[in-house]
């Protein structure tokens, strides 16, 4: 996950990179001592009858902001998330090349983040694992936005609900942002089940951003459920 709001340079690179985080600022502690970090390896979760997921999106503009460390996309309020009983709005989505999770060890070529906050400015994020498969029309319109006018980039057309896997189970856990200056207190929904994209598709992310992933983190005292 990323967060745009810190003004202090910080990358991927040898130099700006994870290992070098928390002792490029002050604010960026937790990056080196946090103890509910993010991401973590997603292995030996406990299997727990948990609080429902229901998404509820539809086909929207999304703005697009190229932060220099990934391709963020905000669409307008009215995307949400219920949790059991507890509304989240959707409050921007981007992507990691290759994924921050991984699955007993195995990275991904991608993940998707889709970032939510509730009513108290909490936030929740879902993770989206993407594996090499067949292409995904509604990703295709947010590459195809970003070839077309690179420079200039504005808005795109996308069907938000396309951007989800069929099952909503799902990896729990409490952790943190995933990148400066790695807040804790957030709650993280990985899905279980995964979206696909092309080969083609997953190269043209890279060109712009080869390498946008944190290493995962311990796990710690903390519980990793699924259901």
């Amino acid at each position: 996950m990323s967060d745009t709001a810190t003004e202090v340079p910080w990358g991927y690179s040898a130099n700006d990179g994870p290992a070098c985080w928390a002792s490029l600022d002050p604010a960026f502690r937790l990056c080196g001592c946090g103890r509910e970090q993010s991401p973590i390896n997603l292995v030996n979760a406990r299997t727990q009858q948990l609080p429902s997921l229901h998404f509820d999106y539809h086909p929207t503009t999304a703005g697009i902001v190229d932060t220099g460390r990934t391709i963020e996309f905000h669409p307008p309020s009215g995307h949400t998330l219920m949790v059991g009983s507890r509304r989240h709005e959707l409050r921007q989505f981007h992507f990691h090349h290759a994924s921050e999770h991984r699955i007993d060890g195995r990275h991904l070529p991608m993940e998707l983040h889709l970032v939510h906050t509730d009513g108290d400015g909490a936030l929740t994020v879902v993770g989206v694992l993407i594996a090499r498969g067949d292409e995904n029309a509604a990703v295709a319109s947010l590459w195809q936005a970003l070839v077309e006018d690179p420079d200039s980039l504005g808005s795109v057309n996308v069907d938000l609900a396309a951007l989800l896997p069929a099952s909503t189970k799902a990896w729990r856990y409490q952790g943190s942002l995933t990148t400066p200056p790695c807040s804790e207190g957030v709650s993280w929904i990985v899905l279980a089940g995964m979206l696909t994209l092309s080969a083609r598709q997953i190269a043209a992310f890279a060109n712009y951003h080869p390498a946008n992933c944190r290493p995962v983190q311990p796990l710690g005292g903390r519980v990793l459920v699924i259901g």
